[in-house]
């Protein structure tokens, strides 16, 4: 293609791609709307409303002397369920692909891999902003790529340094993500996805290579506003807006789903009027998807963004606002009181500064009606009667009781079944938010893997910690990645607290159900009931028995090589079990292909194992019977 063809091919994809930006921006602005306003009511600027032409804009008083203040309902709502929902994280394992031996040690290592990459990407912290956006806003979305300058550096070519690649996950507000239909419920069904975001010129020369034109863009960012309380009380609050940024650029990603023409997909990068990449999508697993994971807080039929509780609220938090300043300037009324004067009797404009202060004199014309403060009555039972039923219904609407709101069981409610009960009916609530955190999770940790399998190419060493609390280190590549079937291995953590948890723990040590055979705690099973306890680092020590285990693991694939001897200090039941093992899967009968007598030594060794247990077993009874002798 001759150069000026390539430039009037980029100018029209970067027209088409700005004008398709353009398009659903104007689509989604009602719902940009919303959620800015969701943000200034959980901020505390809940005088503002949406005007005709879908912007947020703050309301004006009435009457100077208005009470305005705000009485903030909802931001402790929104503090409640985050700190319910951060208990969401649950212990996620890769099921094996089949019961084949070497399935299972796949699946095993790949669980592994995954403990040790929700450590390194600080998934932990990334799950609470995004659980932080979906309540606020209804949505939030994962965005998991493969960064080619992240991991450790292994070499180094023409001067510049080159890195064996990782995983990288960021989370991304709803207010970056632009679908082709609102009315797709999930990012698989979109034919193409829209991801713009405003960045430095600087950073988009580094990630790019391309010098672009900044340009004037409205970002949202928070800032004070003061704004009148009542009378002459003044107070500022944070307020959700707009403002312009300097020396930015609006960065576009357009991901289109692969079709017949474009197998692979189309990813495309513009900023400004300049084409940053044009490409593929990549490739997970060898199929090319979509990089965004999606996380409301409740869905919403038929339309691709989620409802937020704020929204519900918004409407009862207004009409407590207005029921608490009425409440109030009716107060004020009765304290400061109303005075009837006479025309011209006394200078009024005195009266106005200073009020009626005790001690104050009063000078009226002679002849004329002394002022005298007009009979204001009383507050009406009407406005705490409203006030509430406007709490009740914000216990209706928010989806949580008192009980974890306040931290405190009502007066009225005496029976432990019945706060229980009130408490199972907090996490029914709750329960439907949980879930779609936890789905989403497990659909970030299947594209980390799918994206280790693509292409985790040099050999990786991860550490993580074991079973038995031993800290190890694992060697793998893409190959050893055999399937990305992600389940979940723990209940759902917001079901019971932590004491609940223990005393079930209790329950189940007095049966003896998490005994063995002969009655004794194993090892592994104490491990874990110290971490429910708090304790776990008690034990971080490898245990003997996970160190016989290893030791005739290796010793399965060094038997063909050399004869190995059984020690008197080996643990003969392990190893009979771990040898057992090794000649009834699949991997032993690919060696035993390449070597044939590797059966005879295998069962030889298992021979000699089985006498120096019997031998063991002869002297413990001989060494009992004369010790009770």
């Amino acid at each position: 293609m001759k150069r000026d063809d390539k430039k009037r091919f980029e100018e029209d994809i970067v027209r088409e791609v700005q004008a398709d930006y353009k398009r659903r921006a104007q689509m989604r602005k009602t719902y940009e709307a919303q959620w800015q306003l969701n943000s200034n009511f959980v901020m505390g600027n809940q005088y503002c409303y949406v005007n005709v032409k879908g912007e947020v804009e703050d309301g004006e008083k009435d009457y100077f002397w208005q009470e305005r203040e705000v009485y903030n309902h909802i931001a402790t709502v929104i503090e409640s369920r985050l700190s319910k929902l951060s208990s969401v994280r649950p212990k996620l394992v890769v099921q094996p692909a089949s019961g084949d031996d070497r399935d299972v040690k796949s699946a095993k290592a790949s669980s592994k891999i995954l403990d040790s990459a929700y450590n390194c990407l600080e998934l932990d912290k990334k799950i609470s902003r995004a659980t932080m956006w979906s309540e606020l806003t209804g949505t939030a979305f994962y965005k998991t790529v493969w960064n080619a300058n992240g991991g450790r550096c292994v070499g180094e070519e023409d001067g510049e340094k080159i890195y064996e690649g990782d995983v990288r996950v960021d989370v991304c507000p709803p207010y970056e993500i632009y679908p082709d239909a609102v009315s797709h419920m999930d990012v698989e069904d979109c034919c193409s996805i829209i991801h713009a975001k405003a960045l430095p010129v600087d950073e988009i020369y580094r990630v790019w290579g391309k010098r672009v034109k900044s340009e004037p863009l409205h970002t949202l960012s928070s800032y004070n506003v003061s704004l009148l309380g009542g009378l002459n009380n003044v107070s500022a609050v944070a307020k959700m807006g707009k403002s312009e940024s300097e020396d930015y650029a609006l960065v576009i990603e357009r991901y289109s789903k692969p079709t017949s023409d474009k197998q692979d997909g189309e990813l495309v990068i513009v900023a400004g009027d300049t084409l940053l990449y044009l490409g593929t999508l990549t490739s997970n697993g060898g199929k090319a998807e979509y990089p965004f994971v999606k996380q409301t807080c409740i869905d919403n039929p038929g339309c691709f963004f989620g409802i937020s509780m704020v929204e519900r609220c918004i409407p009862v938090q207004r009409a407590y606002n207005a029921v608490k300043n009425r409440k109030h300037e009716f107060m004020n009324r009765i304290a400061m009181g109303v005075l009837a004067v006479e025309d011209g009797s006394i200078d009024t404009r005195d009266l106005e500064e200073d009020g009626l202060g005790p001690g104050k004199i009063l000078i009226y014309r002679q002849g004329s009606t002394p002022p005298r403060l007009l009979d204001p009555g009383s507050v009406p039972n009407d406005f705490s009667q409203e006030e509430n039923r406007l709490l009740a219904e914000f216990a209706e609407v928010r989806g949580i009781s008192d009980i974890m709101r306040s931290s405190s069981v009502p007066s009225t409610v005496t029976s432990g079944s019945a706060i229980q009960m009130l408490i199972e009916q907090d996490n029914t609530r709750i329960n439907i938010t949980a879930q779609n955190v936890k789905n989403a999770i497990k659909d970030v940790a299947r594209k980390i893997l799918a994206l280790y399998k693509s292409n985790a190419c040099f050999v990786r060493l991860t550490r993580f910690v074991g079973e038995e609390g031993d800290v190890e280190l694992i060697s793998w590549n893409a190959s050893d990645l055999s399937c990305d079937d992600v389940v979940f291995g723990s209940v759902n953590e917001i079901s019971g607290t932590i004491a609940s948890k223990q005393n079930t723990m209790f329950e189940l040590l007095r049966s003896g159900l998490l005994h063995d055979s002969n009655g004794k705690l194993p090892a592994s099973t104490r491990r874990k009931i110290l971490d429910v306890f708090g304790y776990g680092g008690w034990e971080q020590t490898q245990y003997v028995n996970s160190l016989h285990v290893t030791r005739a693991e290796r010793e399965n694939y060094e038997l063909p090589k050399k004869p190995i001897e059984v020690s008197e200090i080996d643990d003969h039941d392990l190893h009979i079990e771990e040898h057992t093992k090794f000649m009834l899967s699949s991997d032993f009968d690919k060696v035993l292909k390449k070597d044939s007598s590797l059966k005879e030594k295998l069962l030889d060794h298992i021979r000699k194992h089985k006498q120096f247990a019997m031998l063991t077993k002869q002297t413990e009874a001989q060494y009992e019977g004369q010790t009770n002798g």
